[in-house]
């Protein structure tokens, strides 16, 4: 990995802190050469820190470190994108990160899909199907999950591509659907299956 330190009049290089498992931008830091050589080494984020003017290695003080995965090197050799591990709150005033956000995962669409889901659970309406599927229970919910499974299965078996992620996603919204009704979310599968990795 090649940093242009040299873009920086102060030969400080911006660092982006992103979580390694949210993909959350946790904070931002700027490193010189020395930093950059303490994280290699330590595996704790380490910056150099313009008011103390010397290395800081995030939670020397709070034991909040930030345990290094991962380190790149933008296209243009001078800002960091640093993929760690937070032990606890990011951000001195006690948050997950420094723009005040919750460190959650969020699978884009899918996680605002889920969020419509159990709104629509928790108000109702008359002209939503969601709730309509809520309301006949448990059964019906699992019964819809069974019969779009079914049919994902049959045009899988075809050479229909449209039909065939038409049912894909008919059966992933009605399982998150179930997800719901079950009192879980996208999430709790994903931690299974990061389990079994």
């Amino acid at each position: 990995m090649t940093i242009d330190y040299s873009k920086h009049p102060d030969g400080l290089v911006p660092a982006i802190v992103q979580d390694a498992k949210t993909r959350t931008v946790l904070m931002l830091g700027y490193m010189n050469a020395d930093a950059v050589a303490k994280t290699q080494e330590t595996k704790q984020v380490t910056f150099f820190s313009r008011s103390k003017n010397r290395l800081w290695t995030k939670g020397e003080e709070s034991g909040h470190f930030l345990t290094l995965v991962e380190m790149a090197v933008d296209c243009d050799k001078d800002t960091l994108l640093i993929q760690a591990t937070p032990n606890g709150p990011t951000c001195h005033k006690g948050d997950d990160t420094c723009w005040g956000k919750e460190n959650t995962a969020s699978y884009g669409f899918l996680s605002a899909l889920e969020t419509i889901i159990a709104d629509r659970k928790n108000n109702p309406t008359d002209k939503s199907y969601v709730a309509s599927l809520f309301a006949k229970g448990i059964n019906k919910i699992a019964q819809k999950v069974g019969e779009e499974a079914v049919e994902t299965v049959i045009e899988a078996k075809d050479n229909d591509e449209g039909l065939f992620l038409n049912e894909s996603a008919d059966l992933l919204f009605h399982l998150l659907i179930l997800l719901q009704a079950k009192g879980f979310s996208l999430q709790d599968v994903v931690n299974v299956l990061e389990k079994r990795q």
